[in-house]
Formats: C-alpha cells, structure tokens, sequence
C-alpha cells in the first residue's frame, strides 16, 4: 500500500506542528489568545515571512490576518508560543505565559480564533506547512 507523498513527489514533509491553541475569555483580550509552535525535525526553521491566516471551518478559503516579521528561529525539539496581542496595551490584557516557553507577538488587532471549528493555517510563500483547528474545552 502507498502512503503520500508518493516516490514521485519531491516535496518535503514540513516539521513544524501547531501543538495547542487558546482562545481568548472576550474577543479584546488579545493577550490571552495564543498557540504553541513546535520544531520536530532535525534542523532549524525561521519563521520570517510566514503568514498566519483563518478560515472559518475544514472547507472556507483562508483569509490572511498577518506576517511575522522579523519572526523567530526554532531550533530542533523546539516550542515558542505565539500570542495574538500587543503587551504594551493594557486593553489587550495580561500575557498568559505557558510551561516557561518564549514568547512571540503578532501584534494583531484582531481575535484569530472566532469560536469552535475556528482554523488557523501558517503558510510560507502560499505553501501551507501547519494547520489546526480550534475545539472549545470540555
């Protein structure tokens, strides 16, 4: 039996998981929306360029709401999280840091995730190497 890619595809598997996603209590607490990306290959991967779009369920088109620039460098076994928000804002609220990981911000002014069923793609050049969906907790 043939698993995909097949022999014929010269494209690599990109190494990099969207690990946990947290949606924000209210849609202006930008600070306490973030995700969690992790590095499982062998070698480090930068994140500049890369653009951070939604979709509203499996089947919408993305929309793209932003770029990280200057973005960041994972190394191998690496996880960073990645937060919605501005720290400077006080109405953005407070960073919510996890397990002692680094911490990126997009600097949006916009909830990413919209509510259950919520999907958040990284891309790099329109080719998408990460993608999760949201499921509101038990």
């Amino acid at each position: 039996m043939a698993t995909w890619p097949g022999p014929w595809c010269r494209l690599r598997v990109m190494p990099i998981v969207i690990r946990e996603i947290h949606a924000s209590s209210s849609p202006s607490l930008l600070n306490e929306e973030w995700f969690v990306v992790e590095n499982t290959g062998d070698k480090p991967f930068s994140t500049a360029g890369c653009t951070i779009a939604v979709a509203r369920g499996q089947t919408a088109r993305p929309r793209p709401v932003g770029t990280m620039d200057p973005g960041f460098t994972l190394l191998p076994g690496q996880k960073k999280q990645v937060v919605s928000g501005n720290p400077g804002k006080k109405a953005h609220g407070k960073v919510t840091a996890t397990d002692d990981l680094e911490v990126y911000h997009l600097f949006l002014g916009t909830s990413l995730i919209s509510g259950p069923g919520a999907v958040l793609i990284l891309s790099l050049k329109q080719h998408e190497f990460a993608r999760t969906t949201y499921a509101a907790p038990i």
